[in-house]
């Protein structure tokens, strides 16, 4: 039965109640007066039985009794995954107690962590305020071994005797993965009340915020597997590159000083950048600033008639959020490994919008590779050089956009390579949101430390 229906039948409860109870007065009244006709007495008394069964038949019938908690159930269920959308905080806590506590016949409700209670709604809520210790013998012991517990005593819940009118309890552990990380509670002032439903909506319950608070941790871990990828690669110094900049800018100094001092500046900034704690997204317009100074320090090194490369990224894309080290990695495999022995190698970025992405390409009119090469670089066991690089790179855009944005890779020997990049487009223009919600949030990222590639 959905929503509207439901309505429907609460409506028509309504006005057969009304109809009892004119009914019911005007039969009154026509009985104390000595007023009324037979026929109309005949009248009130149908309108009035007639009303009464149809009001028992709407409360007593399943169908309508089962929409009706199903309705409250999933009410309650979305407004719970919202509080804890951020974790199991206190503030969160407090406020499922209070969603929940209407929507039982429990006279108390309790959120506790491992040590201390985090929220608490209904009866004796003076004593039991968030940040006390807990007390109760039988939440010690669902924190030890993470049975459910079912109590019917109040000898058995093991609660001090200010709470003397609770004597039935149900004790739920929760859990985040298989630790043990709190427990839901639900008091009762009767054993009696302690029905099936009652156990099974606790169970219920205790199962959805174990789920939400597993969510959450591993959004967290999402978010810290990226970070640690960003600083291995922040903290990854080529060698090689290294050597050859420096080289580079040495010789340099007696036959350009000019251009010396300048490589120098901009090689300090650029290391400084790629050492300092970077933001986890990062303007595109400073991803692109980086890889400028790279092919800068490269142009110096090859020579302008061997190495070129154009950025054909509009204004529009600059203040998009992307990973750091997105684009460089690309650029680096791009001048190691397709430059030719003779020959310009002209690289080339792009970048445009789409309805649900934002589309960034790397391509080279270089060496290319074969498809066998190709398809060994995109495996993720790849222990190559470039496929270590695309490998980080493809990781750390699925843990910020996601499983539908990617990479591709195309490339034809002697023709040169594209890298196609897309990122989930509402994340890139900020919405936060998108991002805790995001699908991706709920597999795992097994980091990866890239090692140099040698020239």
């Amino acid at each position: 039965m959905n929503l509207t229906s439901l309505r429907r039948r609460h409506l028509l409860q309504i006005i057969l109640i009304v109809i009892a109870l004119a009914a019911g007065v005007a039969i009154i009244y026509v009985v104390e007066s000595r007023t009324g006709t037979p026929p109309l007495q005949l009248f009130l008394g149908t309108s009035f039985t007639l009303a009464v069964v149809g009001c028992i038949w709407l409360f007593l019938d399943p169908d309508t009794h089962a929409a009706r908690q199903s309705a409250e159930l999933l009410q309650i269920a979305s407004k719970t995954l919202d509080a804890v959308k951020t974790g199991l905080t206190p503030e969160a806590a407090q406020t499922i107690c209070e969603l929940l506590l209407p929507a039982t016949p429990a006279m108390a409700i309790a959120i506790t962590d491992r040590e201390v209670i985090l929220g608490y709604s209904g009866y004796n809520a003076a004593n039991n305020q968030p940040g006390r210790a807990i007390r109760t013998t039988a939440t010690h012991e669902c924190l030890e071994d993470g049975t459910p517990r079912i109590l019917r005593k109040t000898d058995d819940i093991g609660l001090p005797a200010s709470s003397a009118r609770i004597s039935a309890a149900i004790i739920e552990p929760l859990y985040i993965g298989k630790s043990i990380e709190g427990t839901l509670k639900f008091y009762y002032r009767r054993a009696g009340e302690l029905s099936q439903t009652q156990q099974s909506l606790a169970h219920g319950l205790a199962e959805l915020l174990s789920t939400q608070m597993a969510a959450v941790a591993l959004e967290e871990q999402v978010k810290l597997t990226t970070s640690m990828e960003l600083k291995a690669l922040q903290a990854q110094i080529n060698p090689h590159f290294l050597f050859n900049t420096i080289n580079t800018i040495a010789s340099l100094i007696r036959t350009d000083p000019t251009k010396a001092r300048e490589l120098l500046r901009e090689f300090a900034v650029f290391y400084r950048s790629t050492l300092e704690d970077a933001e986890d997204l990062i303007r595109l317009k400073r991803e692109l600033e980086q890889v400028k100074r790279y092919v800068s320090f490269e142009v110096a090194r090859f020579g302008e008639e061997r190495l070129q490369l154009d950025v054909n990224v509009g204004d529009e894309l600059m203040d998009l959020k992307v990973p750091s080290f997105l684009i460089q990695p690309l650029v680096e495999n791009a001048v190691k490994h397709a430059m030719r022995a003779e020959g310009k190698l002209t690289i080339v970025i792009d970048g445009s919008l789409e309805e649900k992405f934002v589309i960034l390409s790397v391509s080279d009119d270089g060496v290319g590779m074969s498809e066998e090469t190709r398809a060994n670089m995109m495996n993720k066991e790849s222990e190559t050089g470039m496929g270590i690089a695309v490998k980080n790179v493809l990781d750390r855009i699925h843990g910020y956009f996601g499983p539908e944005s990617g990479m591709t890779v195309e490339s034809e020997l002697g023709k040169g390579t594209t890298v196609k990049i897309s990122l989930d487009r509402a994340i890139a223009e900020g919405d936060e949101e998108g991002y805790l919600e995001n699908e991706s949030l709920q597999q795992s990222i097994v980091p990866v430390i890239p090692q140099p590639v040698e020239d």
